[in-house]
């Protein structure tokens, strides 16, 4: 693999709607980070008056977050990489993180994280209120439970079980 591969890692809607030419797709995780659904979504999955509440990456001290990791043609890196900054817009910044692949390889990949600083940040909340959040929203890209459901089973697919998630499902069973 030459040394110019660019990766983008998706531990969110990227992991059923990538919505990008890649020539890679890899299960891939990173290490020392926890999916949460800690962030507002104005534009996607709720509104400006009610966000939905999509995933975001958190620090977390032995935390793994697992993903897809998407290796870009070399020659449509720099359009795909602004498609996706405008697409992970609401909070959401470019970081280069290292991921390890499946395969037992390694590399460093592209991923958007919206952090605590963000307007559109809404922190965590109890269980119940988050699934009570997820099931109460819909915006431009359709519900907020859509949007959980798609990530749900494509973690599944991926054989990850994460608690956070578990628990949401859950209390989604219960209404």
């Amino acid at each position: 693999m030459p040394e110019t591969s660019c990766w983008v890692f998706g531990y969110g809607s990227l992991l059923w709607r990538p919505g990008f030419e890649w020539i890679e797709k890899v299960p891939a995780s990173l290490e020392g980070w926890a999916r949460r659904f800690w962030q507002g979504s104005p534009d996607h999955r709720g509104t400006r008056r009610w966000p939905g509440r999509v995933v975001t990456l958190i620090r977390r001290h032995n935390a793994r977050c697992r993903g897809y990791a998407f290796r870009l043609p070399d020659a449509a890196r720099a359009s795909i990489l602004a498609q996706l900054d405008v697409r992970e817009q609401g909070g959401y910044q470019q970081h280069t993180l290292p991921i390890s692949l499946a395969d037992g390889r390694s590399a460093n990949a592209v991923t958007w994280i919206a952090g605590p600083g963000n307007p559109d940040f809404l922190g965590p909340a109890t269980y119940p209120e988050l699934a009570r959040h997820i099931a109460s929203c819909r915006g431009p890209s359709g519900t907020n439970v859509e949007y959980f459901l798609h990530l749900f089973e494509r973690l599944q697919n991926l054989g990850t079980s994460e608690l956070h998630v578990r628990r949401i499902a859950c209390w989604l069973k219960q209404m």
